[in-house]
């Protein structure tokens, strides 16, 4: 990676696919959007089964601590799931190996299936992940069959070592979960992109449309976001929104976008008049 002679940073696309038109691919499965939704902090189960509808996702992330198995309906949140969704079952709420590994292992004998979101947390302030037990879950769930999209924090370094255990996805935050703050270090996402073939999907800290078109025009291949949908004050309307923002952000990212430059440079030419 370098910076040209305008002030622009150009990434080296040559390692992936990732400059070409085309679904999302994870592990063999192809998804038309690059837009991956969650579950969480919705007032009520129909709105968020609204907002997921609308936001033309196709993969659903769902806390397995979260399914309330002893509703006076006998429903449960996996109800209010549209049929067309992909399950994508999330250790949230663990703060160590062991425990990840107990969630997914649950998630497969409820036939769920083999695909997890793994995340491991240091602690409850920050929800920032811890390393050394996300990578000591992900080594032991790849060696059991499991489909591991591994949620990280920005560093090269802990990205390429989930890459050599061989995770289906890495999945750098932007932000700290439910912050809203959008990318934060470009910079590190755009080293991960370079070293690194396997999907990357920027998870957590997307607040709004425009976080997510800044996240896309990056080469990133998706995004996974819960509250910037679920915390709106309009969430079907906010997961419109989003669905759009990551068109329009894929297709400002394959046209290339015109070099920065400190002074002007007129539309026109002046040699034309």
């Amino acid at each position: 990676m370098g910076s040209g002679s305008e002030g622009i940073w150009i990434v080296n696309a040559s390692i992936s696919n990732r400059n070409v038109d085309g679904n999302l691919i994870v592990a063999g499965k192809s998804y038309s959007s690059r837009l991956i939704v969650g579950t969480g902090k919705y007032s009520t189960m129909e709105l968020m089964k609204s907002a997921l509808e609308e936001s033309g996702s196709e993969v659903v992330t769902v806390a397995l601590r979260r399914v309330d198995l002893g509703r006076k309906d006998g429903k449960t949140l996996l109800d209010f799931i549209p049929s067309n969704f992909t399950l994508l079952p999330n250790t949230a709420g663990c703060y160590n190996a062991d425990e990840a590994i107990r969630v997914a292992r649950l998630a497969r004998e409820m036939g769920i299936g083999d695909r997890i979101k793994l995340e491991v947390l240091g602690e409850q302030k920050t929800l920032l992940p811890d390393v050394e037990e996300t990578l000591k879950a992900a080594k032991i769930l790849v060696d059991e069959g499991f489909e591991v999209w591994a949620y990280t924090n920005d560093d090269p370094v802990t990205a390429k070592k989930l890459d050599k255990l061989g995770v289906a996805a890495v999945m750098p935050l932007g932000a700290p979960i439910g912050s809203g703050q959008g990318i934060l270090n470009p910079n590190q996402i755009r080293i991960i992109l370079e070293e690194i073939e396997k999907p990357i999907i920027v998870d957590a800290g997307v607040g709004t449309a425009s976080d997510v078109v800044t996240a896309m025009e990056l080469g990133i291949d998706g995004v996974l976001l819960n509250t910037g949908i679920a915390g709106a004050k309009d969430p079907v309307r906010m997961a419109r929104a989003m669905s759009q923002a990551i068109v329009a952000g894929r297709e400002a990212f394959l046209a290339g976008r015109i070099p920065k430059k400190l002074y002007a440079n007129a539309s026109t030419p002046v040699k034309d008049f």
